[in-house]
């Protein structure tokens, strides 16, 4: 089977899978390279501006259950359950410790290219995306954490891991209950999405279908 075929095949065999098989867990190597994946996904201006929360205590998952009615039949059963986190205006905002300790720090940039580039940034952030306020800044570092989730979904699936993305959930009341468990700093990040890894219990009775590509792609030439 060719490269393309096999990607393609796993894109076909990804599903939402609402209910895992219990008991079965993710070999940690299978796992970790899930996570690397998510680690080495491409953002906006390389910023990074995500965390993961691989939520493994079964009693802070039975928490998250009230509020996350998307996610009652994934969070007692999955292998792995992760919280995805986006940054918030506090790091986001050009001239902020994370984005200066981001460049100069993890990037490496000397500090005369540093600060051109967070110069360019707050440009970019006022003048031709709107990045004005705090929930804009969250909801567009939510994009580029979707990036990360979706690699994340992908590579699972090449390696036989299933996985169902997880948007169904009350944001506040999440937050309110990760923040009381000491595993989020509010001032700095919020709850983006959720997925659950692990291993289908059944294989689905419903047709994959999608639009035809007709409906999908417009070629301008």
């Amino acid at each position: 089977m060719s490269t393309k075929e096999e990607i393609l095949k796993a894109f076909n065999y990804r599903r939402a899978i609402k209910v895992f098989e219990e008991g079965k867990k993710i070999p940690e190597e299978d796992f970790d390279f899930i996570l690397e994946t998510a680690r080495l996904s491409p953002s906006s201006f390389g910023w990074e501006p995500w965390k993961f929360l691989v939520i493994q205590n079964m009693a802070l998952r039975k928490k998250l259950m009230e509020p996350s009615w998307g996610a009652q039949r994934q969070l007692p059963t999955a292998s792995h359950f992760v919280v995805m986190l986006a940054r918030k205006g506090a790091d986001m905002t050009a001239g902020s410790e994370y984005l200066d300790s981001k460049s100069r720090d993890v990037d490496g940039l000397p500090d005369d290219v540093a600060a051109e580039k967070i110069q360019f940034f707050k440009g970019f952030q006022q003048n031709e995306f709107d990045l004005t306020d705090d929930r804009k800044i969250f909801d567009w570092a939510g994009k580029q954490v979707y990036l990360a989730f979706a690699n994340m979904m992908t590579a699972a699936a090449q390696i036989g891991i299933d996985s169902c993305p997880i948007e169904g959930f009350d944001r506040a009341r999440v937050e309110a209950i990760l923040a009381d468990a000491g595993t989020l700093d509010t001032d700095h990040f919020g709850v983006a999405a959720m997925v659950a890894f692990g291993y289908r219990a059944e294989d689905s009775p419903f047709p994959r279908v999608r639009h035809a590509k007709e409906n999908v792609f417009e070629w301008v030439n």
